[in-house]
């Protein structure tokens, strides 16, 4: 196993205490791995504030999928006003969308131009749009959110009131005008269009959470809540979850089996197992074992074969002026550009991983899976930077990539994303270890 930084090779272990893995997260943290700028409001940057830095990337800017998962990173850890004050600013941001949502509700606009779809990438600062072009068509961001803010009302950090239940029942209406499941989007890694099954399980995982808050207001609600959640509304969203279950069978463990788009391995199918959960039992063995056996290496995990994106000498093949190469969500002349490189190996993955596994062993206590558990909480150490890495020692990368024959982090560094899902895991572990502690992270019970 590769470590990158020696300083934490005494700290690594082929078992852990929960004193270790204390003292591990305490280390880490005065190092400050786990630093999270966050703006005024609530709002995260995808990697921090240095401009100058981030500028030509657009890093320093507001992704809805990247604050779901810092929020919900800090929600696992304890640390919940962290999370709603996220969670409410994101609601400040959608509510200001409103027009987007309610123009292809009412089919005044075309859902198929990209940017006239509710935008998920902004400026996290002003909660304002951005003028470039960009990729928009992301149901699996607008899922993630739906997610979030139900939870946070189920688990009462946020108020069961009409202000709420008409957001969330806003992104239904719009999941429906859309038929999110025959739709093609962008997905999470902003490409070419396409029926992704990781964005249609997002939605349904969200359609759910948010069947649950309406269940809870047809249990406790007022009569003025009541009558924003009438039983049709349910048995409508019920339909919802139905298509989108059915287009999951029908998809599932691929990522997309359309003819020309087709692709059977995708990292982001591991976002179904957790935090979504809508995918288990010999389903999320399969793409464990399709992710294990197809898409990891030595630094990282591969998003997908033939990802182009930070493929070798990435930046080096970019620097004679095709840096729109990189930009265009059509990843075709990309990928002819990059035919036969290297794919990068991303670092948000391994915790995920390593969370599953914890996840099973609460339930199971079985060694095994406290074994892998521990394998990819170790590989996630390992992609912290070293001394001599453009970033600085400590820091958790997007990904690595070959350049000039070595496999170095990219410019995205730190990316909080990898942070927040590198505290999760050690969350996780320490509770694995915890003498008379089984814990489950399941998205049906409240975070500790």
């Amino acid at each position: 196993m590769i470590i990158r930084n020696e300083a934490l090779l005494e700290r690594c272990r082929n078992n852990y205490t929960a004193a270790q893995i204390r003292d591990l997260r305490q280390f880490l943290t005065a190092k400050g791995t786990f630093d999270f700028p966050a703006f005024k409001n609530g709002i995260f940057p995808a990697a921090g504030f240095d401009r100058r830095k981030f500028a030509s990337t657009g890093y320093q800017n507001a992704w809805v999928r990247d604050n779901f998962y810092i929020a919900w990173g800090h929600y696992v850890i304890g640390k919940p006003d962290v999370a709603v004050k996220n969670a409410l600013s994101l609601a400040a941001f959608f509510k200001g969308q409103r027009p987007r949502f309610l123009a292809i509700i009412n089919g005044k606009i075309d859902p198929h131009v990209a940017m006239n779809r509710p935008h998920i990438r902004f400026n996290g600062r002003t909660r304002k749009e951005l003028r470039s072009q960009w990729s928009h068509a992301q149901n699996d961001a607008l899922g993630y959110f739906v997610w979030f803010y139900s939870r946070l009302i189920l688990d009462r950090h946020l108020p069961l009131n009409s202000d709420n239940i008409e957001l969330l029942t806003l992104f239904t209406r719009y999941f429906e005008a859309i038929r999110f499941w025959r739709d093609e989007d962008n997905g999470h890694w902003e490409e070419k269009r396409k029926k992704e099954a990781s964005s249609i399980g997002v939605v349904v995982a969200a359609l759910k959470m948010f069947r649950r808050v309406l269940a809870r207001v047809r249990e406790e609600g007022s009569d003025g809540l009541l009558k924003l959640a009438p039983p049709r509304m349910i048995k409508s969203i019920d339909k919802l979850i139905a298509h989108g279950l059915r287009a999951l069978h029908r998809i599932l463990p691929a990522e997309c089996v359309d003819s020309t788009n087709a692709r059977r391995y995708d990292a982001a199918l591991l976002f179904l197992i957790w935090p979504m959960e809508i995918v288990e039992g010999k389903m999320a063995d399969r793409i464990l074992r399709d992710v294990s056996n197809r898409l990891e290496g030595d630094y990282g995990i591969r998003r997908y074969l033939g990802d182009s994106y930070w493929a070798s000498n990435y930046k080096e093949r970019l620097a004679t002026g095709n840096q729109h190469i990189a930009e265009t969500s059509d990843t075709a002349v990309r990928d002819a550009f990059f035919q036969d490189a290297a794919e990068a190996q991303w670092c948000i993955f391994d915790p995920i991983v390593s969370v599953i596994y914890g996840n099973r062993y609460a339930q199971t206590g079985r060694r095994a899976d406290l074994q892998k558990q521990i394998r990819h909480l170790n590989r996630s150490l390992g992609q912290l930077t070293g001394p001599r890495d453009a970033a600085g020692p400590f820091r958790c990368p997007e990904l690595y990539c070959l350049q000039k024959g070595l496999f170095l982090p990219n410019d995205h560094t730190p990316l909080l994303w990898t942070q927040a899902n590198l505290m999760m895991a050690l969350k996780v572990m320490e509770d694995s270890v915890t003498p008379s502690s089984f814990p489950s992270l399941s998205s049906t019970n409240p975070a500790r």
